[in-house]
């Protein structure tokens, strides 16, 4: 079996997030609302850096897709919590949808804790593209304010996302690393 290098950009980047988690959370703790806005928008910008970077420079590992995995999950609870202490008051109409999106992510979590024993880092099409909608979301929330039509899209895009993944969670014998999506985690079952 082939060594990895896992000392690249993409996991430093990973890194990172994962470093400045603890930080961001003090910051929502004291109450510091643009500390905190700073680093969220930081770590959201470098998390589509980490994948384009290991992407287009071939630095993909399978301890940075895990590292990744666990710095996005970071960086989203984060910014639900910064959402749940600093915006609830402007999203308290259509906040139920964010529990659902919290709802999903848990089972996901659970279901492969429970299944393989491990931390999801499926990669799939649908988590990137609903990833990047959501950052956006949460990008303008705390740079401009509330858009309740993004907010709708990021949260739609963010349940077909989780749906795919406990779908294929339920499906798959043993954990694997960037499936891609439910298309091709049947086709190579077949």
């Amino acid at each position: 079996m082939k060594k990895e290098n896992i000392y690249n950009i993409p996991n430093a980047l990973s890194f990172y997030r994962l470093l400045t988690f603890p930080l961001i959370l003090w910051f929502i703790y004291t109450g510091k609302e643009n500390l905190f806005a700073i680093f969220l928008c930081v770590n959201l910008i470098t998390d589509i850096l980490d994948g384009l970077i290991a992407r287009v420079f071939n630095l993909k590992t399978e301890f940075g897709a895990k590292l990744d995995s666990l710095a996005d999950n970071g960086t989203f609870i984060a910014a639900f919590v910064g959402i749940f202490t600093f915006k609830m008051e402007v999203m308290s109409q259509s906040i139920w949808m964010l529990w659902l999106f919290i709802a999903f992510f848990i089972t996901g979590l659970l279901l492969s804790f429970i299944k393989f024993k491990q931390y999801p880092s499926l990669h799939l099409y649908t988590t990137k593209i609903g990833g990047y909608i959501q950052g956006i979301f949460i990008f303008v929330l705390f740079a401009w304010g509330y858009n309740s039509y993004l907010f709708y899209i990021a949260m739609i895009a963010g349940y077909i996302s989780h749906i795919e993944e406990i779908v294929i969670l339920l499906h798959l014998k043993q954990m694997k690393t960037d499936a891609k999506g439910l298309y091709w985690v049947l086709k190579e079952s077949k």
